[in-house]
Parts: C-alpha cells; structure tokens; sequence
C-alpha cells in the first residue's frame, strides 16, 4: 500500500497535488477530480482497468492472492456455513442477520415470491422460441409500471421493499421465462419450501407429478447463488450503478444489469464452456484440445479457465469443485459431455503449459458442469447467474442511495472524429 497521502503532478510549468485515498484493503486510489480544472486534462482508461468509479463497502477481491470478501467475511467461510438467504441479507444490510432477523427477512422474501397475473399476459407478446434472458430483462423491467406508483427512491423504507421483491420474484419469473419457452403451465411457488427448493420446483415440477428433488442438487444451486451473489464492480454491477445514479427506479438499473450480464464476455461464459465441450465431443479428444490450445496460430481456445481478475486460482473455483465432483457422483449422471469435461480438468490441472500460466478452471468451468447435470438448459445458465446477482446488484443500488454528494454517472471521451468542417449542399456532394 502506498505511504503517500498526495501525489504531485506537473503540466504546463505549474505543479498541483492530487490527493491519494487510502481503502481499508487494497490499492491506495488517486483522486483526480480536480484534474481537469488543475490542468486542463481529462484521464485516459479504456474499460476503466485502472479507475475506481465509486466508493463501496460491499466486496472486496484481491485476484493477485485469490481472495473475494463479502462484507469483510471470506468467501470460503461463508460458502460452508451461510445460505444464500443470509448472504442476501448480508449484501442488503452489512451484517449477518442474528436469529429473528433472518426470520423476519427470509418471511418478507417468501411472502413476495408471487407475480402480478397480468405478467402472464405479457408473456404471451414473447415468441415461442425467445432467449430466456430476453424475457427476463423486460419482465423484470415490467415490474416498474406494477410498483413504479408506489416507490419513492429517497425513502429508505421503500428501497428496502423494492430489494425484497426483486430477490423474492426473480426465481419466479426466471422460472416462467423457462417454461413459457417449453410450453409448460407456470407453477406457482410454493412458499412452505425454502428458496432455493422452491425455484427448481418452478422450473421442474408439473401437474402430473410431484418432483422427487436431490438435497445435493438443491444444495450445490445454494452454493452456486453465494458464490455468484456479488463480485465488485463488474460490467453489469457498475451499469446498475450507471443507470441508478441517474434516478432510475431499481427495476429499470436491474433490467440493465440483466442485458449487460447476457453478454459472452460476461455471464455468458459458463454457456461457452459448454459450447466448447460440445466441440471437443468426446474425451478421446481430449488431448488434441489442449494441444490445439497451446497453439497460437489456432483458433481453439480453452473457455472457462484462468480469469481476468484473478491472478491465480479462483478462489470461486476452488470451493465449487468439490462440490461439482459431489453432484456428479449423487446424480449418477451419465453424460458424455461430463466425462469430456472431467478429463480435460484433469488435463489442464496436470499441463505444465497452464499450470506456469496459471490457467486453472474458473467457477464458470465448473457451474456450466454442474448446471449441465441439474438439467437446466444451456440458455438458462445466465439467467441463474442473474438470480443470484440480483442481491448484489440491489445492494449496490441501495449504497448509491445512500452516500451523501452522490453524482450522475458522465465518463468522458477521447474524440478522434472529424474537425469543424462546413455543411457541403447536396448538389455539391
């Protein structure tokens, strides 16, 4: 951590002190809000690698050593001993609920876990075949024109009502959006099962039936919520952040981070995986794989390994593994793709290649697996990871909210167009 408290700059032969912030962990920060009126200048940082956009007391990861910090608890403490409830809750109110509290808290969830019937009508504009993510940004973005007369985002009472909804009523819909894509009957929730329970019963369960449901499968799902609960200032936390601070209600900043979660390079990395597994066919093939990965004049890449923020192992990763080998082993699963994918876990973790490169398989790796033998489809695997963000990216509203001088979002550019030029007339074109 850097000694200094100031940092001086120099430009055009005058010099200026820029003051530099010091975190509770991490990176000192330099504060150069005051740079442009010192110096004339803006910064340069394309996707912001390099610029903290906001102060936060959420998370806190170090990629260099693996960690990731929920409100100060590790991870790995909380993937053994929490629930995904209690670590909503612990996101929503920095603190872990004590007994009533959680009782109290997970009530208020299962006694709004319900959707307006008119939503069912405004399924009926989606085309049969429409991605799931794209039903569930506007469904979730529906939600303001039901509660949007009833919500005052300055009133702390109705910040906190609108983020138990959105935990609530997101497994409902994100179930909908899978059975409308089928052709199934929505189930309603049944609020005498626990959450996690009570949204594969959504997904699955149907008329005919009752659904004889895995407590590992339930309990590898929790797990997976946790570990997806949060994760900094990522690409869909810092757009709920974007469009929050212009005003937006949290269903409009929430339906943002959906769409921005759909995208490949994000959330939708745990569905690559599996489309490279498909690829790859069969576990003889295996090794000509990771050959072909090796090899830079290849097309071929290797999905679901290494990460852009951790520097080593995810710590993610480490925890879901054991639990994927669990799930697998419980299940029986008899799936050739699953075989491919245990065998090139093994491959990679025992290639001298990726281990110096430290491309071990992220959480992406696994959960895609583990999604993959809970029979959930490929193009639902975003939308559990959306489940799960949801309390994160509502915390995140609600710190917004709250921190006093908060400003609209503005990043400034680096223009590169045309000069000033004259209007040429039609005819002279």
């Amino acid at each position: 951590m850097s000694e200094f408290d100031k940092i001086t700059l120099a430009a055009g032969g005058k010099a200026f002190d820029l003051p530099v912030l010091q975190p509770v962990l991490g990176q000192p920060c330099i504060d150069i809000a005051a740079l442009p009126k010192e110096s004339g200048c803006f910064t340069f940082d394309p996707g912001f690698g390099a610029t903290a956009s906001t102060k936060s007391a959420i998370t806190y990861i170090d990629g260099d050593a693996g960690v990731l910090l929920y409100r100060g608890y590790p991870i790995e403490q909380l993937a053994e001993q929490s629930s995904f409830l209690e670590v909503a809750y612990l996101l929503l109110n920095g603190e872990l609920p004590g007994k009533q509290q959680f009782v109290e808290f997970e009530h208020q969830i299962t006694h709004h876990t319900m959707m307006h019937e008119s939503l069912k009508n405004f399924f009926q504009g989606f085309h049969h075949d429409a991605h799931p993510m794209a039903m569930l940004a506007a469904s979730v973005a529906s939600l303001s024109a039901f509660y949007h007369d009833k919500l005052d985002v300055e009133d702390p009472a109705d910040r906190k009502m609108a983020a138990i909804r959105l935990i609530a009523k997101m497994p409902t819909i994100a179930a909908a959006c899978y059975r409308y894509s089928i052709g199934w009957p929505f189930r309603y929730p049944r609020n005498n099962l626990e959450y996690v329970s009570r949204f594969l019963h959504m997904m699955f369960e149907v008329p005919s039936e009752p659904l004889q449901l895995s407590p590992v499968a339930a309990k590898a799902l929790d797990l997976l919520f946790i570990l997806h609960a949060d994760h900094e200032q990522n690409a869909s936390t810092s757009t709920v952040r974007l469009v929050g601070s212009t005003g937006a209600n949290p269903y409009a900043s929430v339906a943002a981070g959906i769409t921005a979660l759909w995208g490949p390079a994000h959330g939708g990395a745990n569905e690559a995986v599996l489309k490279m597994l498909e690829e790859i066919g069969s576990p003889d093939n295996v090794e000509s794989a990771v050959r072909r990965a090796k090899d830079r004049n290849d097309s071929f890449r290797l999905m679901g390994f290494g990460h852009r923020v951790y520097k080593n192992f995810d710590p993610r990763a480490k925890i879901i593994r054991e639990m994927c080998h669990k799930v697998l082993a419980e299940l029986g699963v008899n799936d050739p793709l699953l075989e491919v994918a245990m065998k090139l876990e093994e491959a990679a973790l025992q290639d001298e290649y990726f281990v110096e490169r430290k491309l071990y398989p992220n959480v992406d790796f696994y959960s895609g697996i583990i999604y993959k033998a809970l029979r959930i489809p490929t193009e639902m695997f975003t939308v559990m990871f959306a489940i799960a963000r949801t309390a994160g990216w509502i915390a995140h509203w609600i710190e917004q909210h709250e921190t006093p001088g908060a400003r609209i979002g503005r990043p400034r550019q680096l223009y590169t167009g045309s000069g000033v030029r004259d209007y040429v007339p039609v005819d002279r074109r």
